[in-house]
Order: structure tokens, then sequence, then C-alpha cells
């Protein structure tokens, strides 16, 4: 897959390639996959062994279960077990909302998989379709031309100092990206922290009647969520308002039982199962975009942005557009300046087809109780099939937010709450302005920062320059 050439400074060899991707989760198996069946020499890097566990509430909507079709990978990731989620099913403030899933490439059903058997089987297509999938290997440096990125040095599983040259490097190294930070595009141009924290853990699923649901529920502050997943298990997660402060042993394990007990539904949902395995949570989260191109280089995933768990995007995200990155720039890979063009774009792209998203996540990522406006969305989805159905497909990204909130409907929306707090119509009219004034700061940021086009990275980031 890779052709070596000697080194005059070293005993070993400087491989080449056409791409190297460092990290082999979803965004890069999905890169690396792609850019192989396009006949590219592609080497993926991870520091893991897999099968291997990572931090991820790992739900997939249709669009993302579509996208493991697209990358041949949906028949292995089947195999794992886990139940098809035909029906979602949403609570809150006493309301109840079901319906069924969109269709995506006539996917109809959501998936939830463990991230130990999803990402490795997504690994293993990547390699049968010829990427070079090296485990137990870090990334130290990335290796300069002037101001140009032309390849990674590593030390590989036996400890050993090796070195890539390749047209590009791919960042797909997750939240804490390597590759982020040595091209100096570690800190985002734009960012939102979360009003929530989120914990989770597995648990041995008693019901039968739930495996084929996808279940949340919003009592007071507190969300909460049910998904059957392979192995007979359940993955419960639930989202408290954010509490300041680094995390004390046992302090995740009190919090998660914490929010069970302020949700009773989901408490209910959990009679009779048993638990398997630590809370393992997630503090201090913050949604960003950061810059994800340059000459030479790419983030897709995580690496380059991410959303609140509050919303289940980034697996879908991760697969889409590291699919996108590798078909964009896999034809013009010996050609830098058509290859620099190509990046940028596909970094464009990815942020006007997310920036809706972003802040419809960010919404519901604010840690409150639901608003009169909230409450009257879920009265009226109880009886408005179409309603319901736009709710759904906002998750599986075949409807947008901004068809949600028409100005028809919010007039309905708030002519509804007025009716039911007409003794005291304030908390309504407060809640429409504070909307107003979100809607009116998502439009700027829209206009401004997530127009489209990133600002550069300064030429001094990237420290010196090593041909």
């Amino acid at each position: 897959m890779t052709e070596a050439v000697p080194m005059a400074d070293s005993p070993s060899a400087v491989e080449q390639a056409d791409a190297v991707v460092v990290g082999a989760r979803c965004a890069g198996s999905a890169t690396a996959a792609t850019l192989a069946r396009a006949g590219r020499r592609v080497v993926a890097l991870d520091s893991a062994r897999f099968p291997s566990d990572t931090l991820s509430t790992h739900l997939l909507w249709p669009a993302g279960v579509a996208e493991l079709s697209r990358l041949d990978a949906l028949e292995a990731v089947t195999e794992l077990g886990a139940p098809r989620l035909t029906k979602a099913y949403a609570a809150g403030s006493g309301h109840a909302i079901a319906s069924e899933f969109p269709q995506v490439d006539g996917i109809d059903y959501t998936l939830c998989v463990r991230r130990s058997g999803l990402d490795h089987a997504v690994l293993r297509t990547a390699r049968a379709a010829g990427a070079d999938i090296r485990e137990k290997c870090r990334v130290t440096e990335l290796v300069w031309d002037g101001e140009r990125c032309t390849g990674v040095r590593y030390t590989d599983s036996d400890g050993r100092p090796a070195e890539i040259r390749a047209a590009l490097v791919i960042g797909a190294d997750g939240r804490r990206s390597t590759v982020a930070k040595l091209a100096g595009a570690l800190d985002p141009y734009e960012s939102e922290p979360s009003g929530r924290n989120c914990y989770f853990a597995y648990w041995r699923d008693a019901s039968t009647e739930w495996r084929d649901t996808a279940a949340q529920w919003r009592v007071g502050t507190d969300l909460g969520t049910a998904f059957p997943c392979d192995d007979g298990l359940l993955l419960s997660l639930v989202q408290p308002p954010a509490e300041s402060g680094k995390l004390r042993p046992g302090d995740a394990e009190r919090r998660y039982a914490a929010a069970l007990d302020r949700i009773p539904p989901l408490r209910e949902r959990l009679r009779g199962c048993e638990q398997v395995g630590r809370v393992r949570s997630a503090t201090d989260i913050v949604s960003y975009f950061r810059r994800s191109s340059g000459p030479g280089w790419a983030l897709p995933g995580d690496a380059g942005h991410f959303k609140d768990p509050v919303t289940a995007q980034g697996i879908r995200d991760a697969l889409h557009y590291g699919r996108l990155l590798a078909e964009a720039v896999a034809p013009v890979l010996d050609d830098p300046v058509r290859l620099d063009r190509a990046v940028a774009a596909w970094e464009r792209r990815r942020v006007r087809e997310c920036r809706e998203i972003y802040h419809w996540t960010n919404r519901l990522a604010r840690g409150t109780d639901m608003s009169p406006l909230e409450v009257e969305l879920y009265r009226a989805a109880t009886g408005d099939l179409d309603l319901a159905a736009i709710t759904t497909g906002i998750f599986s990204r075949t409807r947008r937010p901004a068809e949600l909130y028409t100005p028809a409907r919010m007039a309905r929306l708030t002519a509804g709450a007025l009716w039911h707090h007409r003794g005291d119509p304030r908390p309504v009219l407060a809640d429409l302005a504070h909307e107003i004034n979100a809607t009116a700061h998502e439009f700027h940021t829209s206009c401004t920062t997530l127009r489209g086009t990133p600002p550069p990275v300064p030429p001094s980031s990237t420290g010196t320059a090593t041909a």
C-alpha cells in the first residue's frame, strides 16, 4: 500500500502515501475506506488496539445507519445484534409524542451500537477496502514544508520512530485532536458551553415491550433516555444541569442515581433491569467549530466540529463528512492547488450544513426547565402527526429546525401557550422575548463566525518548517 524511500539522516525509511489518516474510528475509517476504494494509497494510524471502547452515546438515527450502508459496513454492524429501533418516543410535562422514523435511503430505523463493536466493524470495512490500518501507533509531529503539511512522524506499535509523507494529513482523532493542536487549530473560532452534564450506564434490559423504542423523557430541568443496544443491553443516559468543579470519586454514580430518581418514568423503564458496569461521565461539554482545513491537512469528525450529545449527531456527521472529504480530495491529491481548494470547499460545506442543527442542539442543551413554548410544542405534537414527524426528522437530518419554527407555527404555539397561561401570561411573554433574542443571536452567528468562511490559522502557529 505504501512505497518506502531512503531517509538520509535516519536508518529507517520514510514512507510515501497519498494520504495519512490519524485516528481510525468512525470519521477516520470512513475517510480511509472511501479513499482506498478510489484507488488511493492511504495509511490510517490509531493509538488504540481494536476492538476498543471510547466515551460516546453512540446512537445512530436513520441518516447515520444510511451512512453505514454507503460505507458497506452495515452488514458487519448488524451482526453485532443491536435491535432495530422503529419507534420514537418523547415525553415532557405530561405530554407524550410517539412517531415513526423517516426513511433515509430506504432505512427507517435507528440503531444503538456500543462503540467497541461499531468502531471495529467500520475499521474492518476500511481494511477490507484496501486501507493500511496500523494500530498502537501514536503521532508525535507533523512534517512541514513551509506552511504546507507534508506528513507525520509517529511511534509504531513497537515504540520505534517512523515517518510517512503524504499529500494530505487527515486528523480524525477526536475532540483532543493531536493534529488540530499541531496545526495550530485547537482553539475553536465558535463555541457554546453546554448547560448540561452527561452520565450514562448500561443495563441488562428486562423489557420486551420497549426493545424497539428509542425513548426520551424531560422532567423539570433533567433529561433522560433509554436506548436498547447490542448484547441484550440498554443504554440509559441522563443530562442534568451542569455542575461546576471536577468530579470526585463516586460523584458520577451519585449524580446519575439522583437524576434517575428525578425522572420517575425512566426509573420505571429500568424496573427489573440490572446495571452492568460503571457509570460513565462527560462534563464541561463545549460545542464548537474549529478551523478544519489548511495546506495539506483537514479535520473531519469531532476533531473539527462537535455538538452536545443531547441530539446524538456525532457519529452520523463523522461518517458523513469523512466520506465527503475523501470523495472531494481523491481526484485531486496529485495537484496541491486543487487539493487546497477541495478541502476548503469541504469545510465550508460542513459549516453551512451543520450550523442550524448546531444552534438547535445548543437550545436543547440549556439545562433549564421546559419553557411554556416547549410545553406547548409537546402538547400540540401529541395530536399533530406532521409536527411529530418534523421533530423526529430533525434528529434524522431529513427536516430542518426552521420547519418547526415557522412564523405561522410559532404564532399558533404562542396563542396556545397564552391560553393555557391566561391567568398569568408573563412567563409566555418572557419566553417569547427570549426566543426572539436567541433567534437573532443565532442568525447573527450564522452570518458572521459561521458564514462558511472560517478564519485562517495564523502562519506562525504551524511551527518550524521541516522538509
